[in-house]
């Protein structure tokens, strides 16, 4: 299986991933990275591991979808067969959610369907919740909302600050998202009637 990685930023789930592979725990081949940032760090990331690397600007198309063909396309280029969405910062178009119907992954820090949106671990933090954790789930049109494959859960310790809170739940993402993808690739992951279950 042939996946590829769309990133925005520092990209350390990308290295997590990267690292996963090089150490056997994922049994697919990661062909292409696709940022749309350019100086996105995860592009480095890519190179550093001699991974095909691809920028693309948004503010060279008029809209979100004609961008969305763009990448589209460029992923067709590798024979892509799944998407991984790690620190993505773009709200995908139902145009190309039609092109990879549930074969979308992505990781959200906090236990959908709590605090969903970009801020998940500053809102579960600011709410004084007990518990937050990380899921990964397919990606629908509504965002944050696809079947859920697999949560953890992770409790927010009274000592706990906003950063240390975080880097708890960044070290949770780069054990738990390889494990799935692998999982993923490997076919252990069924989806109908808008679940996931791990097989």
């Amino acid at each position: 299986m042939n996946f590829a990685v769309l990133a925005s930023g520092r990209g350390s789930n990308l290295q997590a991933i990267i690292e996963a592979i090089k150490a056997g725990k994922i049994k697919a081949d990661l062909k292409v990275v696709v940022s749309d940032k350019k100086d996105a760090y995860a592009l480095e990331h890519a190179r550093q591991a001699g991974i095909p690397d691809v920028f693309i600007s948004p503010k060279d198309f008029q809209d979100r979808e004609s961008f969305d063909r763009a990448v589209v396309e460029r992923l067709r280029e590798f024979n892509i067969d799944f998407v991984v969405l790690a620190g993505y910062m773009r709200l995908l178009s139902g145009y190309f959610i039609g092109q990879y119907p549930n074969k979308i992954l992505n990781i959200h820090p906090s236990l959908l369907p709590d605090f969903k949106g970009a801020h998940a671990i500053k809102d579960a933090f600011e709410h004084s919740v007990a518990v937050t954790g990380v899921t990964v789930h397919i990606v629908v049109e509504e965002m944050d909302a696809g079947p859920i494959i697999k949560q953890e859960s992770l409790p927010i310790e009274p000592h706990d600050t906003l950063e240390s809170l975080e880097e708890k739940i960044h070290k949770l993402e780069h054990r738990i998202y390889p494990e799935v993808i692998d999982l993923f690739a490997r076919g252990h992951v069924e989806i109908g009637n808008g679940k996931a279950i791990d097989l």
